[in-house]
């Protein structure tokens, strides 16, 4: 029962409590970049949520192989093998898709979300967590692009699309859609949902006893109990 409650915990921890857009303040290239559409926005998400329960798997059960020394540089590979196989599929399956995410799907290598799970989560716990773990990430990833999508799409055009599922039809037209806030698909509409959300998870957080997301403290970082950075009490002065 013990190891379901936590294995539980693992799973929704990145849906709010460490969402790793909204909270840790991760990701945020590929997020601002690929949320001016719904479509982009949910194909991003997957395909970094399979990189994470792969590339975990992977790490966890090569965690006591793995030198120390040369641990980033194997996560950068084993991360990159994954990314890799889910571009071969996109580009086959979803061409439209590949199109939409341009670059940003390779760079899903480089992704910090990605590296930072392998280094703080894959590289210290069993299979089974990482991949939940990854899995919880994942999702918290894909929900934090799919609502940036949506708002953008949803005042930025008028309309909310996703072609792969709908055949090109508009799911969502609402009454000033001939009339959208272009802005809003621009970058500087992006910085605007994109803080208007870190500030309502924040709330949200406040309310159960959570501290806020900020880029300058170690100490109000969700995962501050956790970590083992030999440097991080150094973060704070």
């Amino acid at each position: 029962m013990a190891e379901k409650k936590s294995l539980g915990k693992e799973l929704t921890k990145g849906f709010l409590d460490e969402n790793p857009v909204l909270r840790l303040v991760l990701g945020t290239c590929p997020t601002l970049a690929v949320s001016t559409s719904v479509e982009s926005a949910i194909g991003m998400g997957l395909a970094a949520t399979i990189v994470l329960i792969c590339s975990n798997i992977a790490i966890s059960a090569l965690r006591k192989v793995i030198p120390s020394k040369v641990r980033i540089p194997a996560y950068v590979v084993v991360i990159a093998s994954f990314v890799t196989i889910v571009q071969m599929l996109v580009k086959a399956f979803a061409p439209s898709l590949d199109e939409q995410l341009g670059v940003y799907l390779p760079l899903i290598v480089v992704n910090c979300i990605i590296l930072g799970r392998a280094e703080a989560f894959a590289g210290k716990n069993n299979v089974l967590a990482s991949a939940v773990d990854g899995l919880g990430m994942g999702i918290g990833f894909t929900i934090a692009l799919f609502l940036m999508g949506f708002i953008r799409e949803f005042f930025g055009t008028g309309t909310v699309t996703i072609s792969l599922i709908n055949d090109g039809k508009a799911l969502w037209s609402p009454i000033f859609g001939e009339n959208p806030i272009l802005i809003f698909i621009l970058a500087p509409g992006g910085f605007f949902v994109f803080g208007m959300l870190i500030m309502l998870a924040n709330k949200i957080a406040e309310r159960k006893g959570k501290p806020k997301a900020q880029l300058h403290s170690c100490k109000a970082c969700p995962m501050f109990a956790t970590c083992t950075s030999s440097e991080k009490e150094d973060c704070d002065r």
